[in-house]
C-alpha cells in the first residue's frame, strides 16, 4: 500500500541540517541535507506504518498540507512511503534450508571452494527470474 504523508523541515539554528517534523505520528527526525531529512522521514514513516499495522493500530490519516501550520522559512512538503516495500526489505533475513547432492558433487565443490549458499541463491534466483 503506497501512501504519503505531510512533513515539515526546519532549518537549524546552528545550520547543521534540518529538523523534519512528522506531524501525523507525532514523530521528529533529522537530515544534514533536504534530500537526507526526506530520505529520514520516509524511513521513518515507512517504519510507523510498519509498527502501527504489527500493533493492530490504524494508521492515521494524511493531513492536508495547506493546513499546517510552521514558521515563514520552513519547508512543508509531501514524503511518499511504501510499507509494505519496506516490510519485504526489512524481512531479508536468512533460512536455512536442506539439500541433497552426489557426495562425487559434493568433493569437487569443496576442492573449488564453491560457496553453496551462494550458487543455491544465484541458482534459484536465475530460476525465477529474478534480478
Amino acid at each position: 500500500m503506497k501512501t504519503y504523508y505531510p512533513v515539515i523541515l526546519t532549518k537549524c539554528e546552528d545550520g547543521s541540517g534540518y529538523l523534519v517534523t512528522i506531524p501525523d505520528f507525532d514523530n521528529n527526525t533529522f537530515g544534514e541535507t533536504i534530500p537526507e531529512a526526506i530520505e529520514m522521514a520516509r524511513d521513518a514513516i515507512n517504519l510507523l506504518c510498519v509498527t502501527y499495522e504489527d500493533n493492530k493500530e490504524e494508521l492515521p490519516a494524511p493531513s492536508d498540507l495547506t493546513a499546517l501550520n510552521c514558521e515563514t522559512n520552513d519547508i512543508k512538503t509531501l514524503v511518499d512511503a511504501d510499507p509494505d516495500a519496506y516490510r519485504r526489505m526489512l524481512d531479508n533475513r536468512s533460512v536455512k534450508k536442506n539439500c541433497t547432492i552426489p557426495s562425487w558433487l559434493n568433493e569437487k565443490a569443496e576442492a573449488a571452494n564453491i560457496n553453496f549458499s551462494a550458487v543455491l541463491q544465484e541458482a534459484l534466483k536465475q530460476r525465477l527470474q529474478i534480478n
